[in-house]
């Protein structure tokens, strides 16, 4: 799910390219899925300050509702903030699913609309850190993390500096086209998580690549690294996909301020010792990165993803 650039390169957008006009979408199967887009379309017409609201509104109708996910927000919490007390992780629970609410109208947002409209929201820092490792020749590695602002930032960002992103198939497939012509409006090229030789082969050929290590993608090609001072399967393929490139690394993070309706990126090149020949201590360098990022804001991670659900062998699943 990521963001105008210029023209895509050919035979690179590796993405579904299903119609919203395919007659399976009239089905009855969809058509939840269709009122909730309705819905979330007409929020999108109201003014700034009152989409804030909504998003959070419906996070917070989330937060009763779906308890699967509320379970599993609140183990990663604990889990991560052993030393917070009860009263603080109950209201940082209930800020992470506003915050996630509000994601949704931020991502519809830049769906719908022309992400350049939204420029002047956005301080941005670090955008010839950004400029200066492209121009090295070697494609730049753009180090993210799954933070609520991730789509609306990243088209922003999109609009100064075209990058390609990384993204997962919908299940749904009226939700997949749906996202895939806002990949296609809003970046230039977008890549299905798995496929590494293009990857490769991109930033090789001098591109910016979105690429975010952050989640638990299973015991396969994996080690174990600390992630919150919690042993976490992190993925070797950050390290051995900058050796193939030498690609220099530059960290993106960004946060929103519903107080003053205004939106934060961080641009930072790695400057730290990384890659090295040892996987553990590469993975627990990555993990740090996102750690600090995270840490700005808590509330604004996604949560909602079980990132310890792949554990050493004998340890048992905390979900």
């Amino acid at each position: 799910m990521f963001f105008p650039t210029d023209a895509k390169p050919a035979n690179v957008t590796a993405v579904n390219n299903t119609s919203l006009r395919q007659a399976e979408f009239l089905k009855p199967g969809y058509w939840l899925t269709w009122i909730g887009i309705g819905l979330i379309r007409l929020i999108c017409f109201l003014p700034l300050s009152i989409r804030g609201k909504a998003g959070s509104g419906l996070g917070l109708l989330a937060s009763m509702v779906a308890t699967r996910r509320r379970h599993i927000v609140r183990t990663n919490l604990e889990l991560c903030f052993p030393e917070i007390g009860q009263q603080v992780l109950d209201q940082l629970l209930v800020d992470n699913f506003r915050s996630s609410g509000v994601s949704i109208i931020e991502t519809a947002t830049v769906w719908f609309d022309d992400p350049w409209r939204y420029r002047d929201l956005v301080d941005i820092t670090g955008l010839d850190e950004l400029r200066s490792a492209k121009a090295e020749g070697s494609g730049v590695m753009l180090l993210g993390m799954h933070l609520s602002t991730l789509d609306f930032c990243g088209a922003v960002l999109s609009t100064y500096e075209p990058f390609d992103v990384m993204y997962r198939r919908n299940k749904n497939r009226l939700l997949e086209a749906v996202m895939t012509r806002g990949r296609e409006r809003n970046f230039a090229s977008a890549i299905e998580r798995s496929n590494v030789r293009m990857v490769v082969r991109r930033l090789k050929e001098g591109a910016v690549v979105w690429y975010g290590p952050d989640q638990d993608y299973g015991r396969k090609h994996s080690v174990f690294a600390p992630f919150f001072n919690r042993q976490a399967a992190s993925i070797t393929a950050t390290a051995r996909i900058v050796k193939m490139t030498g690609s220099p690394v530059v960290v993106f993070s960004h946060y929103r301020d519903l107080a003053t309706g205004r939106y934060r990126i961080h641009l930072e090149r790695l400057t730290k010792n990384f890659p090295t020949d040892d996987e553990i201590a590469d993975c627990t360098c990555i993990n740090n990165v996102i750690e600090e990022a995270v840490s700005r804001a808590p509330a604004q991670y996604w949560w909602l993803h079980r990132r310890f659900k792949t554990q050493p062998e004998g340890e048992p699943r905390p979900y």
